[in-house]
């Protein structure tokens, strides 16, 4: 085989990979800040809720969680889905997966901010709501950047395991390759596909960080 027909075939799987990437980060993100907000909450039920759901959901591996989305309904409920199921159930356990590590991540820039403006903010008549969005906010983004590229960058390999499902994202695509062409060439390629992906995560992540410096 070629070194281009390779890469077809292997661009055919990346699809796929960039799908599950964009999907996980448009759920996980805002789900994540809900989580965190939930286990910041004085309603404790909630906060001890969510502090138990991130406990679970960084405490087993993510291939254990997209198999329990998938086959979980049809197991603990008797319910058959349909074949489409297999890309919510993908999107699902990775979406719920990385808001728990985002929820902690967001916790953690939420505290950082000083007490003093919050105080400042309630003297100035802010309320919560405001104070949270004008002042807490803004400040948290900045703060959370660095930690919140090593996540993104750590979805992108992670994206291979939607293989547990028989998914064919890019690195499954490049598994079937090499077998039925008993070469391992097809996985250094897809690893060059990884790495070039994760420079150009990186790089627009360090351009987020530098657009935001006005925070400072």
């Amino acid at each position: 085989m070629s070194f281009m027909n390779l890469v077809s075939q292997l661009m055919a799987g990346f699809g796929n990979t960039l799908l599950i990437f964009f999907l996980t980060l448009l759920f996980s993100l805002p789900l994540g800040l809900l989580v965190c907000l939930g286990r910041r909450s004085r309603f404790q039920p909630l906060s001890w809720l969510m502090r138990i759901c991130i406990s679970i959901l960084r405490g087993t591996p993510l291939i254990l969680q997209i198999i329990v989305v998938f086959y979980g309904p049809y197991y603990l409920f008797h319910i058959s889905l349909a074949a489409g199921y297999r890309v919510a159930a993908v999107i699902i356990a990775f979406s719920v997966n990385y808001a728990a590590y985002f929820a902690e991540i967001f916790r953690a820039g939420i505290e950082s901010i000083p007490m003093g403006q919050r105080e400042a903010a309630e003297v100035l008549g802010y309320t919560r709501n405001q104070t949270f969005l004008k002042i807490i906010l803004p400040q948290m983004v900045k703060r959370v950047v660095p930690p919140v590229t090593n996540e993104v960058i750590t979805l992108v390999k992670d994206t291979s395991l939607a293989f547990a499902i028989t998914f064919t994202e890019m690195f499954t695509v490049a598994q079937q390759i090499s077998a039925a062409q008993t070469t391992v060439m097809p996985l250094f390629v897809a690893g060059l596909f990884y790495f070039v992906f994760n420079a150009v995560v990186a790089w627009a992540m360090a351009r987020l960080e530098k657009a935001l410096a006005y925070y400072n």
